[in-house]
């Protein structure tokens, strides 16, 4: 699929990946729309973007907020091309000091700021024959670790919601994708470690740090190919391709690397 002259709308794009989405999409020729919640962010974005790149401070989670954002975008620079819901919060820590308040507001943020975006979009992609969507989801959307049990459910719940969403798109013209990130060198990735247990950041150092322009190029080339599921990084493609067939395996590994962290953390 070709950027050049499409409106690409970007949720989470004032940092991280979506940003990187965001530079990549104006480079290829693309009218640009970026949604978050800080406006400083979203200036310092829309500087670091260039082009007309339209900006709209809305919370993902509150869907008039995101509706109202949708709106003004489309009125700048028409109705939306291509969807790419990147928004996304993570707050690992051990279950039971988790409050249930941050896995609401975790789901509310990651999934359900995805499902408002797709609600609003994919009509009238399926009416005009023509669009994609992409959703960012995670490597933790692939495999339950341990530390992310607010998380993980989140990245779940996208996979879900893509391979269902495909399946009704075909013949539509409408495109679904869905990128499962290892860790990215992002904010988010920063503010994740000051409570990410030692046994977490022990599992996960085996999937490699990326970049978020490294994440944004094999998005945006999976995208130009129509694919459907983009895995970043061989441990992360092994997770998609036989983690079912390996979950024993799996969970034997990173219970014993866990158990290690655990007693290396031990004063």
């Amino acid at each position: 699929m070709q950027l050049r002259d499409q409106h690409v709308f970007i949720t989470g794009g004032s940092s991280g990946i979506g940003l990187a989405l965001a530079r990549r999409a104006a480079a290829a020729g693309a009218r640009v729309s970026l949604v978050a919640r800080d406006p400083a962010k979203l200036a310092t974005a829309r500087a670091a973007v260039g082009g007309a790149t339209f900006t709209a401070t809305a919370d993902v989670a509150v869907e008039a907020e995101l509706l109202a954002a949708l709106a003004a975008a489309e009125q700048a620079h028409g109705p939306v091309d291509v969807l790419i819901a990147s928004a996304g919060v993570a707050r690992p820590g051990y279950f039971e000091d988790v409050p249930v308040a941050v896995f609401e507001r975790t789901m509310a943020v990651n999934y359900f700021g995805t499902l408002y975006a797709l609600k609003a979009v994919v009509p009238g992609m399926r009416q005009r024959g023509r669009g994609a969507v992409v959703l960012v989801s995670s490597g933790a959307g692939l495999h339950g670790f341990f530390g992310y049990t607010p998380y993980s459910p989140t990245k779940f719940a996208l996979r879900g919601l893509a391979e269902s969403l495909r399946a009704e798109m075909q013949g539509t013209g409408v495109h679904v994708m869905i990128v499962y990130p290892p860790d990215t060198d992002t904010p988010q990735l920063a503010e994740e470690n000051a409570t990410k247990p030692a046994e977490t950041k022990a599992i996960t150092a085996g999937g490699g740090l990326w970049t978020a322009d490294a994440i944004a190029k094999v998005t945006f080339d999976g995208l130009a190919r129509r694919r459907f599921s983009i895995t970043p990084g061989w441990p992360v493609t092994a997770l998609a391709w036989f983690g079912g067939i390996l979950a024993p395996v799996l969970r034997w590994s990173f219970d014993r690397t866990a158990r290690r962290a655990r007693a290396s953390a031990k004063p």
